[in-house]
């Protein structure tokens, strides 16, 4: 085995140890959720636990077999000094083995960028660029709210959600796009809620009157690539001239019927109060 094979040899697993060593520095440091939803977080780890295993058993033999095959080469050269005979390094059509070089020089640069992209530079969130590009989700469909003391129209207790809450069974934005969505949102008329995500426009004008933005999180079934953006429509005049598109707001509010017959959502969260708050460590919804 030639040197330059020997070396091609490693490349596939020198990029599975990169892999293996992203996804487990990532676990440790709380940001797999990033990437993929809680819930396979322990499988994930497990299997690279197993490939990390198996690279292990591979890197032993492509150690071996390397040490074999040097001796082998140095048997043969020694063999062809002695017979004034010279190896050159050529293919099978008498040209100079470029290509095989050019492969190999390529792989180590695949190994070099995937270095780069997953041990240097640092992890990110979904970005509210591509919330832009993704269509608001229509959220969960099951939740639903008990009935308001009182009777219909009568606001329950404030409901806090995405965090926001000791509760964990508390609403989350999620929850509330979907119940937003369950016969156009009259059953929530009256209610109080606390929600918080990242500012994103909603298509509406932004300096009219009827003004709308949405309170926004990227709800994840299973990865990062399948996230869509879930949100809450929040009805503020000049909302743009306070918030950036992409900023994160708690906003606390009631739900009205939306005195605008031309916006798609017959029901939008009157705000009372919104703080600007920085960015939660762990920023979607499952």
């Amino acid at each position: 085995m030639s040197r330059s094979t020997g070396s091609r040899l490693w490349i596939g697993p020198v990029l599975g140890m990169i892999g293996i060593a992203a996804v487990l520095w990532l676990a440790a440091t709380g940001r797999l959720g990033w990437y993929i939803h809680p819930r396979y977080a322990a499988f994930t780890v497990t299997m690279c636990a197993v490939a990390a295993l198996g690279l292990a058993g591979a890197a032993s033999l492509l150690i071996e077999r390397t040490r074999h095959g040097r001796g082998r080469e140095a048997d043969a050269g020694a063999a062809g000094r002695a017979g004034g005979t010279v190896a050159a390094s050529v293919d099978r059509h008498g040209r100079p083995a470029r290509r095989a070089r050019l492969a190999e020089q390529g792989g180590w640069l695949l190994v070099a960028l995937a270095c780069a992209g997953l041990l240097i530079a640092p992890p990110a969130t979904l970005s509210t660029a591509l919330a832009q590009q993704r269509q608001l989700a229509e959220g969960t469909s099951a939740t639903s709210l008990p009935a308001a003391p009182g009777g219909p129209g009568t606001a329950p207790a404030e409901a806090a959600g995405d965090g926001d809450a000791a509760d964990g069974d508390a609403p989350t934005v999620r929850d509330w796009a979907g119940m937003l969505r369950q016969n156009g949102g009259v059953a929530l008329e009256g209610r109080r809620a606390t929600i918080s995500g990242f500012v994103l426009a909603d298509g509406t004008d932004a300096g009219s009157a009827a003004a709308e933005f949405a309170v926004a999180r990227f709800a994840v079934s299973c990865c990062a690539v399948d996230a869509q953006p879930v949100g809450v429509p929040v009805a503020l005049a000049g909302w743009a001239d306070r918030y950036a598109e992409g900023s994160w707001v708690r906003v606390a509010g009631v739900f009205v019927a939306n005195p605008d017959p031309t916006s798609p959502h017959a029901v939008v969260l009157r705000p009372a109060e919104i703080t600007e708050i920085d960015a939660p460590e762990d920023p979607y919804v499952y």
